[in-house]
């Protein structure tokens, strides 16, 4: 189910990283990560940067702040969705 989650974030950071002709280790130098494993997981939906990192790489991939906050939005908002979907259906139903 996470990886279901962040899979508009996760597709975002790939496309805009390629976009920028950057590889994930130019990008994982560039945050000061000693591996590239990090940017991977993020962009296979694994796990999801910190706030600032994403306003790091909105610089670094030269696009607006605003758009890398718009899809931000949106993956938290599917992320809630999901969470309340699964408990409001699920067999106990207690929140």
């Amino acid at each position: 189910m996470a990886q279901e989650r962040i899979t508009l974030l996760a597709e975002f950071l790939k496309n805009k990283r390629n976009l920028s002709g950057l590889s994930q280790k130019e990008v994982a130098h560039h945050l000061g990560y000693s591996t590239s494993q990090f940017v991977s997981n993020w962009e296979r939906g694994i796990s999801q940067p910190p706030l600032a990192v994403l306003r790091t790489l909105a610089n670094l991939y030269k696009i607006n702040a605003d758009e890398m906050f718009s899809v931000l939005l949106k993956t938290t908002v599917a992320q809630v969705e999901i969470d309340l979907k699964h408990r409001f259906y699920s067999k106990d139903a207690s929140l």
